[in-house]
């Protein structure tokens, strides 16, 4: 998932995106000894862009004030 696409995405789809994520992340933990941690690894990194968005619009509204 792009930055363009969380973009995009209202503050409940991103919520209910990270939850989804969070729970394949553990799946793919468990799974990590037979595939590898590629998969983990891009999970991380789709969970922290939408933190890091989240975080980013949060200070944009606090800014506006």
């Amino acid at each position: 998932m792009k930055m363009k696409d969380i973009i995009k995405m209202s503050e409940k789809e991103r919520d209910k995106k990270l939850k989804e994520l969070r729970l394949e992340l553990v799946k793919a933990k468990a799974n990590a000894s037979k595939q590898g941690t590629s998969k983990v690894r891009d999970i991380r990194k789709i969970i922290a862009r939408i933190l890091t968005f989240n975080t980013l619009e949060k200070k944009e509204v606090l800014n506006k004030k």
